[in-house]
């Protein structure tokens, strides 16, 4: 199956979420969430991400992760990864609580594809300190796709993991886990990275990017969010409108887009001093805000 094919069916079987003018609404992708390990490139920004998710939390933000949010390649299971980011998961938890919380699967995560894996794995935990199971993510539902449409425009932004232009993470991803799982993960923590992943291949990452955009014409222009490549992309209008979040991963920092009053940024979270030597957890504005009615629209599907 091609590129284009596997980016029509995300696209056509995509759960449509609507939104308007006073939706507050922030995406990161790419948390690569592990098991706190040597090989967990999340760990160094944990806490950084923990600020920023608190923040989103506590100023009304729905929250869209588009896809490796957990490190599932690297890890055998979620439980491992869950007792070592157990704070993060109990506020993310909050978010799906209040239905705020939207998720959507990628390559490192696509075990999560299977709705029976999700409930059997998300739905519960173990609690140690009262010996019984808890509730964690009950109900949860991971998407291939989704289509933000505008209330009144009508208007769509089409969000998605971005591996479907990624033939080999997306159609042999078990080769590729068993190959990070056996080969790379040991060399990672001697500092060899994996040149496989469009991360760290930087051919591979603009052929990724001329697939989507390839995609994007063929679809009048329509608005594309995605992750997977790790690289920030915010376009000026009317520029093919591929935007790219970033990741989580950046060394000392987080990248994500915020939609909000109609408006997108794209944002970094980083550690700051301040002149009197006191570290904190500070968020810079990289791009935007831009209108969204600046990028061409498309009223239906």
């Amino acid at each position: 199956m091609s590129s284009r094919r596997r980016l029509d069916r995300a696209y056509k079987n995509a759960r449509v979420v609507p939104f308007d003018d006073r939706s507050r609404l922030i995406l990161f992708s790419d948390c690569h969430r592990g098991d706190n390990s040597f090989a967990d490139e999340f760990a160094n920004n944990r806490n950084i991400y923990y600020h920023a998710l608190n923040h989103y939390y506590q100023q009304g933000f729905d929250y869209f992760e588009l896809g490796d949010g957990d490190e599932l390649w690297e890890n055998l299971s979620f439980e491992s990864i869950f007792e070592a980011h157990k704070n993060i998961y109990t506020l993310l938890r909050k978010f799906h609580l209040e239905n705020r919380l939207y998720m959507i699967w990628g390559n490192h995560d696509m075990v999560y594809k299977d709705p029976e894996y999700v409930e059997a794995h998300l739905s519960s935990y173990f609690e140690p300190i009262d010996g019984r199971d808890k509730e964690l993510f009950e109900g949860i539902r991971y998407e291939e796709g989704i289509v933000l449409r505008h209330e009144q425009t009508g208007q769509e932004l089409f969000l998605c993991h971005g591996h479907q232009a990624d033939w080999w993470n997306y159609t042999f991803w078990r080769w590729s886990r068993f190959l990070v799982r056996i080969l790379w993960k040991p060399l990672q923590v001697w500092g060899i990275a994996d040149p496989t992943s469009p991360a760290r291949n930087y051919k591979e990452l603009i052929r990724i990017e001329k697939r989507i955009k390839k995609w994007i014409l063929s679809k009048d222009m329509l608005p594309v969010i995605v992750g997977h490549t790790h690289r920030p992309r915010f376009p000026e209008p009317g520029d093919i409108p591929l935007f790219n979040d970033g990741s989580c991963v950046h060394p000392r920092s987080i990248t994500g887009l915020e939609i909000e009053n109609g408006r997108i940024s794209l944002i970094k979270w980083q550690i700051a001093t301040t002149d009197d030597g006191v570290l904190r957890v500070v968020r810079v504005l990289l791009e935007g805000p831009q209108k969204l009615a600046d990028y061409a629209k498309r009223s239906g599907r």
